[in-house]
């Protein structure tokens, strides 16, 4: 039978104190790097925070600046809405002949200037012809039977609406089919 040689097994030496002082000090090392990149990490996602909501904050301040400046526009126009009202009514019934047809053609054009003044603020009028009552649009004044129209549609306009960009600066005030 042959004989087995026996490998030396490796002997285990303790660590010197030299190399117990260059584990524990690879030690710290490793522990203070991930310190350092976990408060890096937290450092980045608070910044990364603060960068969201800075942008926030920035489209919040324009979209209220431009809606500031779109209702001075519209307090500043809603004044005028009531001589536009009292142009069309002196101009459903004008003279048609003689020194009052001059007058009221006139008064057209002063009527005409000043819708033109509101479109180009970007003012317009509500549509009604032919429109459903909606109360985000119209003040109903009164409904009626009508043969010819469906219930809710839209039988007349007492007076004009306007609206402005997504605005309503007055509800049209209207008259409603039952």
């Amino acid at each position: 039978m042959p004989t087995r040689k026996h490998k030396p097994e490796a002997q285990t030496t303790p660590p010197t104190a030299a190399e117990e002082q260059s584990i524990s000090a690879l030690e710290q090392l490793q522990t203070d790097l991930a310190a350092a990149q976990a408060k890096a990490q937290e450092y980045l996602d608070g910044w990364q925070r603060e960068r969201a909501d800075f942008f926030n904050y920035k489209r919040r301040v324009e979209r209220e600046q431009s809606q500031g400046s779109q209702n001075a526009l519209g307090n500043a126009l809603s004044r005028y809405l009531d001589i536009a009202d009292d142009l069309e009514r002196a101009l459903r019934n004008h003279p048609v002949e003689g020194d009052g047809a001059a007058w009221a053609s006139g008064i057209d054009l002063v009527y005409r200037k000043l819708l033109t003044a509101f479109e180009s603020d970007g003012v317009k009028p509500i549509e009604t012809q032919g429109a459903f009552f909606d109360p985000s649009l119209h003040e109903a004044i009164s409904q009626e039977d009508h043969p010819d129209l469906e219930s809710g549609q839209i039988i007349g306009v007492v007076q004009t609406g306007y609206i402005l960009g997504e605005r309503v600066l007055r509800p049209a005030r209207v008259r409603v089919a039952r």
